[in-house]
This record gives C-alpha cells, sequence and structure tokens, in this order.
C-alpha cells in the first residue's frame, strides 16, 4: 500500500522526514552531487523565489512513512514549463510502476499549471556520445520509459555539446508534450534551455557557451527524435481528473455524535440542522476527504480544562438523563470558595450565562467533538495541508473551569496544545463572538499566539472581555491580541483588520495554524450584526490560506440556516484555491466541477 503526497516543507515531524530520506537516496544513488545541493533541498521548498524556480517534491511512502520513490521538479511560470529534476526510486520499491505513476501525477499536475511541457535531461543512447555499453543499455532503459509517455530528445541543436574534451555522455534535452501531438515553438525550448543553463549550471557554463547552445534552436516548432523504443505510446495523453488528489483535498472531520446533543427550547438556535445544511453546500465540491474521527484519552481535555470541572460535567449530564435540562441561574460572585452541594445548584458555579443548558447528552456530544478535532490536528500531523472539523457543539467560549455561549470543552484551545508539542501555534479566532477561551487558557502562555477579530464587548457577547488592551499576562505578555470592531462592519473594513491579524501570525513565526472559524459574521446572522457575504468569505479564506502554512479550521458558531451552507463552501474554496487552485496545480479538473455558483 503506497500513498503519493507533495512535501512542501520542513515543519512538521512527517515531512522532515521525508525529505530527509529524499536527501540520503540523493547522495547515495547520485554519486559526486554536490552535498551543498542536497542540503539546501528544503530551503528551495521554502523560498522559492530565491532559487529562480518553484520547487514541487513529491514522494512515494508506504503505510511505515519510509520513502520509496521521489520525484523533485521546478515550475517556472513565466516560461510556462516544469522541468524535471530528479525522480528516483529506492532498492525494492517496485521500480517501474511506482515510477511510472509518480511520473503521471508530475505529468498531471504540469497541465494543470498550464505548462506546454516537461523538460528534463537523459544521458545519451548514442555510441557517439557514450562509450560505455554497460551504460547505454541504462540509459535506453531510462529513454524507454519516458517514450511509453510520449517523451523524446530534441534534436538539431546544440545542446549535447560537451563543456569540455574530458566531458563524456552529454545529456539530451528531453521534452514531453503533455499529449499534445505538436512539438513546442522554438522560442519556448531556447527560453527554457537558457532558463535552465543560467539558473541550474551557471557556475559551469560560460556565457559563449549558453549563448552557443540556446542559439542552435532554430527550427519551429523543434525538432523531437522519432520513437525508437515503443511503437505507440501507451500513456501520451494525460488524463483528466475528476476531484484532486488524496493528498491535496481537506481532510474533514465530522462530529458523528452532535445529533444526539438537540435542545429544543424555541429560540435555542445552536442546532443540528446546522451541520446538516453545511455538508449539503461543501460535498459537491470534491475537494473534501472524510475521515472518521478517532478516540483520544481525557488527558486531552485535562491538559486545558480544569478536572474538577470536567468531572462535574460528565456527572450532571449523566443524572440529569433524557428529556431534562439544567440551566444556570445561581452565580456564586461573592463566595466561590464553596461550590454549591447539589450539582443542578451547583451549574452557576461552573458557567458564565444563564442560556447554556446541561442536558443528558450535552458531555457525550462535546466529548466527541474534542475527538474531531484532535482528529483533524493530527491530520495535519500526518501531512495534510488543510484540515476541518466541523463539530457541534462549538467551544471557544469554554474557558479552562466555566462553560457558556452554547460551549462545553474549548476544542480550539485542545487541539491547538496537542499541536504545540510540535510546532509553533497561532490560533486566529474568526467567530463574530469574542474568543474568550482560548485567551483565558493560554493567557500566561508565551508558545501559543491568540488572536480574535470580533464585535467589541460593548455590544456583544460575552460582554467581560474581548477588549484591546487585553494582552496578556506573565510569559503571555503580548501573546494575546484582540481586534474588537464596530456594530456595522462589512468585507473592506473586515480584511483591513484581518491583513493586521495576519501579519501578526507572520511575526510570530508561526508553523501552524488555527482557526476558529464563526461563521455568523454573515449577513443578517441572528447572533451578529455584521454584513459579510459569500464572496467576502471567499477573500477571507483565500488570505488566510495565503500564509502557506498547514492549517485546521474548527466550526465554532454560525447560525443562519440560509447561508450557512453557502458561506462556508466560499470560505473553504477561497482556501483550497489558494492553497492547491490555479498556480498550485488544481487547475484542470475544476472546469467540470465549479466550486462556487
Amino acid at each position: 500500500m503506497f500513498r503519493i503526497r507533495r512535501v512542501y516543507d520542513n515543519i512538521l515531524s512527517p515531512d522532515r522526514v521525508a525529505i530527509e530520506q529524499v536527501q540520503a537516496m540523493l547522495s547515495e544513488r547520485i554519486p559526486g552531487l554536490n552535498e551543498k545541493d542536497v542540503a539546501g533541498l528544503p530551503g528551495k521548498l521554502r523560498h522559492p523565489v530565491r532559487h529562480g524556480f518553484r520547487a514541487f517534491l513529491y514522494v512515494v511512502e508506504n503505510q511505515r512513512r519510509t520513502v520509496k520513490a521521489f520525484a523533485l521538479v521546478y515550475h517556472e511560470a513565466e516560461i510556462g514549463f516544469v522541468w524535471l529534476e530528479y525522480l528516483a526510486s529506492g532498492s525494492g520499491s517496485g521500480g517501474r510502476g511506482i515510477g511510472g505513476t509518480l511520473y503521471e501525477r508530475v505529468r498531471r499536475d504540469a497541465l494543470e499549471l498550464g505548462a506546454w511541457g516537461v523538460l528534463f535531461e537523459c544521458l545519451p543512447d548514442d555510441p557517439a556520445l557514450c562509450r560505455d555499453p554497460s551504460r547505454r543499455r541504462q540509459n535506453a532503459a531510462r529513454l524507454r520509459f519516458y517514450e511509453g509517455f510520449g517523451a523524446r530528445p530534441v534534436i538539431g541543436t546544440e545542446y549535447e555539446t560537451p563543456l569540455s574534451a574530458d566531458d563524456d555522455e552529454p545529456p539530451y534535452l528531453v521534452v514531453d508534450t503533455l499529449g499534445s501531438e505538436r512539438p513546442p515553438a522554438s522560442k519556448n525550448v531556447r527560453a527554457a534551455a537558457r532558463a535552465i543553463l543560467d539558473r541550474k549550471y551557471g557556475d559551469l557554463c560560460p556565457p559563449e557557451y549558453v549563448e552557443k547552445v540556446t542559439s542552435s534552436f532554430k527550427d519551429d516548432p523543434v525538432r523531437l527524435r522519432p520513437f525508437r523504443y515503443v511503437d505507440q505510446p501507451a500513456r501520451a495523453a494525460v488524463a483528466e481528473a475528476e476531484q484532486p488528489p488524496p493528498d491535496q483535498r481537506i481532510a474533514l472531520v465530522v462530529n458523528d455524535l452532535h445529533l444526539i446533543h438537540h435542545v429544543r427550547q424555541r429560540g435555542y438556535v445552536e442546532s443540528p440542522v446546522r451541520i446538516a445544511t453545511i455538508r449539503r453546500e461543501i460535498d459537491p465540491t470534491r475537494i473534501f476527504e472524510e475521515i472518521p474521527p478517532r478516540e483520544f484519552p481525557d488527558r486531552h481535555i485535562l491538559s486545558v480544562h480544569d478536572r474538577g470541572y470536567v468531572r462535574y460535567l460528565e456527572r450532571v449530564c449523566a443524572r440529569v438523563g433524557d428529556g431534562r435540562a439544567v440551566y444556570p441561574y445561581v452565580f456564586p460572585i461573592r463566595n466561590n470558595a464553596r461550590p454549591p452541594k447539589e450539582l443542578e445548584m451547583r451549574a452557576g458555579y461552573y458557567c458564565i450565562d444563564t442560556f447554556t443548558p446541561l442536558d443528558g447528552n450535552a458531555f457525550r456530544a462535546a466529548r466527541r467533538a474534542v475527538d474531531c478535532a484532535l482528529t483533524a490536528a493530527h491530520a495535519v500531523l500526518d501531512g495534510r495541508r488543510l484540515a476541518y472539523a466541523l463539530v457541534r457543539p462549538p467551544g471557544h467560549h469554554a474557558e479552562s473551569r466555566a462553560f457558556g455561549g452554547f460551549c462545553y470543552f474549548n476544542n480550539t484551545a485542545i487541539a491547538a496544545q496537542e499541536l504545540a508539542r510540535h510546532a509553533r501555534v497561532a490560533i486566529l479566532d474568526l467567530d463574530y463572538h469574542h474568543g474568550n477561551g482560548q485567551q483565558e487558557i493560554f493567557w500566561e502562555r508565551g508558545d501559543v499566539l491568540t488572536l480574535s477579530i470580533h464585535g467589541h464587548p460593548n455590544f456583544a457577547y460575552p460582554y467581560f472581555s474581548g477588549f484591546a488592551d487585553e494582552r496578556g499576562a506573565s510569559a503571555g505578555l503580548g501573546a494575546n491580541r484582540n481586534y474588537p470592531l464596530e456594530e456595522k462592519v462589512e468585507g473592506t473594513r473586515y480584511r483591513e483588520v484581518l491583513t493586521r491579524a495576519l501579519r501578526r501570525v507572520e511575526k510570530h513565526g508561526t508553523e501552524i495554524l488555527v482557526v476558529a472559524l464563526g461563521l455568523d459574521t454573515g449577513r443578517k446572522d441572528p447572533t451578529g450584526t455584521w454584513d459579510l457575504t459569500a464572496a467576502d468569505f471567499a477573500e477571507n479564506g483565500r488570505m488566510v490560506s495565503a500564509l502557506k502554512l498547514p492549517t485546521l479550521v474548527i466550526q465554532e458558531g454560525g447560525y443562519r440556516v440560509r447561508s450557512l451552507g453557502v458561506n462556508a463552501r466560499s470560505f473553504f474554496t477561497g482556501m483550497w484555491q489558494e492553497a492547491f487552485g490555479p498556480g498550485s496545480g488544481q487547475a484542470g479538473w475544476k472546469k467540470n466541477f465549479p466550486l462556487q455558483s
């Protein structure tokens, strides 16, 4: 069982391990390769502009995460070609089968990037250019492999000109036209050859050599060598994908127990229909891959919540049973050192409002929401760039020892706590209401940055927190930022503030971003006053994704059923298109499956 995935950087452990294995394979399989180039691979992935090309690294892994094959390619967007730097498999990998599947992925992504071809070098099979018969056989086998996809050497140029008299086996320049029957224009291949010689071999090729080679591309279109090893290429055409590959879909984890928590009192807007409405809109996009929630031990909850509080929720919900609910109505402001003996009376000891009930299933549903958030967090740790925990009840109002605002356990904080064991984390709360739970939980910690854009507490729940001067304390001083906004906000104003928050995320050196997504910022939400539209949500998603960070999104508020699903779809398609869409290797399949209506 193998999987192909793209490795974007070396931030997370699975990606670091994959890159290290690729570096070892490069050193082993290519004797004499400059070790500086091998060591510089992570930098090429993280900082493509510095290297003149945008680097793509694909790996084929088995279930033990052993890299069995890899491909390193470069994209030159201005000239419009993809350069295949390496495609190699390890010993015992299954050889050609894995290599062929991997190369098909490279070809498809190249086509969807808008490239007119994939270019690469192959050592020659001509006795005049390679004197060693055993080497010629190896070179011929490689050329035969690529001929099966329609790729052939360019002929009639000086590209094979040796740099010196001692230079044996000067390489062919090979072009894969990606299924096009017409060879590419001479000006395109000439420009690509110049880019390769200047940027890849600039320290070896003198200017006069580069000029000699590039000026030799005179045939228009260029001529490709006739097929030598195959009568008809079996896989010349590139099949258009119906949906993105698994590694480029958003990992979706849905709370499969959310239906058991259904408060039927009139006016209680946190209802099960929220999940169904969102799913109805996001499922047809085909950019999600649903994965089942795993069960996690209580220690994850106890890492952010008070043990007495957690045990109280479990006991009181079990005692209440079906058909009943406890609403807090007595609050121990003056004497909170002695909680009431009766569980029902004790609700106010742990609650911040009077409208969040404790019913027979609140604990179970909230506990499962935590499992979902942690499952999605681990999907990110396993290499997914985007993950979405679609859960209810929400969690961002739950503090270390208090529930409220429909929230019982702080899913966002628990997931961030787990992720912070592996990387530098920031929480960006985009709900209409202040993320008081994360603020309180991480108030004295500097390792997790907490940001919240919300309605000013002068008029918006929870009223007692979310002011701009609340900056954290002790080691957390400066690691909490609030952006309280006015009562009427439209998209342009919101994006001005979102830009400020995203700059703070970058300044923090964030390696994993956790987004507490509230859709109650949308127009006509019953709990909000802002005026964001579907187009605004799409642009907000794009801006968040432009950080190019592994990102976990956890569902919080949003209660207008008529627009809830459309706004969710817009946010995630904006994120996805920025991460994987045009310019990122996934333009083609969207022609048949438009993401937004």
